[in-house]
């Protein structure tokens, strides 16, 4: 029998660390020189990028269609549904692959004892709560753009597991693309039915590109990327066969 879950808004979370609350350092750094640093941070990624091969194809069974479409792509914009605990960390190590991924979270992700000291060596970008620590926040991510890193990012923000739906999000993220004249790209993670195991298999449909048009205004260009990685996550979502998990609104009964 399938699993139901009941959610209020989309700002739900159903999946907490043990320290959702955890604050980045005033201190803390999202840009790295330190030569050691660099060289452990190049041993860490392909360890990740075994063990992503390991999780992602023997135990979730991911196959993904279409990664050809970022072949002689450089300083791209990756964007994704947010529907997988641990396949959401590893999935665009396979996806990007020979390129590491630099991937935009939620500093919760930092707070999880022992793996989230080692999130950052393996490229997790984590978002400050802190207002004047944004602009160090936004350079790195330009840094990186720099240097041709993938970055990638779950716009839905909130992590829904084995969600089949495709929620609403904020448009505030494109404004990195757009900023830096660099192409966007979809990757949407959908689910089929097994005859065999409990848990669905994964399908993963990468698409794009989708670029800033050069007649349009900054605005126009945030509205119009956003608006082409929503309408394409509908449309290969679609190829979703099997919820393994249900989300249903809660209907909020009014007072008598």
């Amino acid at each position: 029998m399938n699993k139901v879950k009941y959610y209020e808004s989309y700002d739900n979370d159903f999946i907490e660390s043990q320290n959702q609350d955890y604050q980045l350092k005033s201190n803390y750094q999202w840009i790295h020189h330190n030569i050691f640093y660099l060289f452990v941070s190049y041993l860490f990624y392909y360890l990740v990028l075994i063990i992503s091969f390991i999780y992602c194809k023997f135990y979730l069974r991911v196959t993904i269609k279409n990664k050809k479409v970022l072949k002689h792509h450089h300083n791209y914009y990756l964007y994704s549904n947010h529907t997988q605990i641990l396949g959401d960390v590893f999935d665009p190590f396979l996806i990007c692959f020979p390129k590491k991924p630099y991937i935009i979270c939620s500093p919760a992700n930092l707070g999880i004892p022992f793996i989230g000291k080692l999130l950052p060596i393996g490229g997790a970008l984590p978002i400050p709560s802190r207002l004047k620590a944004m602009k160090k926040f936004i350079d790195s991510i330009h840094y990186h753009n720099s240097k041709n890193h993938p970055i990638v990012i779950y716009p839905e923000g909130h992590l829904w597991p084995w969600c089949t739906q495709i929620r609403e999000f904020s448009k505030t993220s494109f404004h990195f693309p757009v900023d830096t004249n660099s192409p966007v790209f979809v990757f949407t993670t959908t689910y089929q039915k097994s005859h065999i195991f409990k848990q669905p298999k994964i399908t993963i449909y990468v698409d794009g590109p989708y670029y800033p048009q050069e007649n349009f205004s900054k605005n126009e260009n945030i509205q119009y990327l956003h608006d082409k990685v929503y309408e394409k996550m509908k449309e290969r979502s679609q190829l979703s066969d099997y919820s393994y998990i249900i989300y249903k609104k809660k209907v909020m009964q009014s007072d008598e």
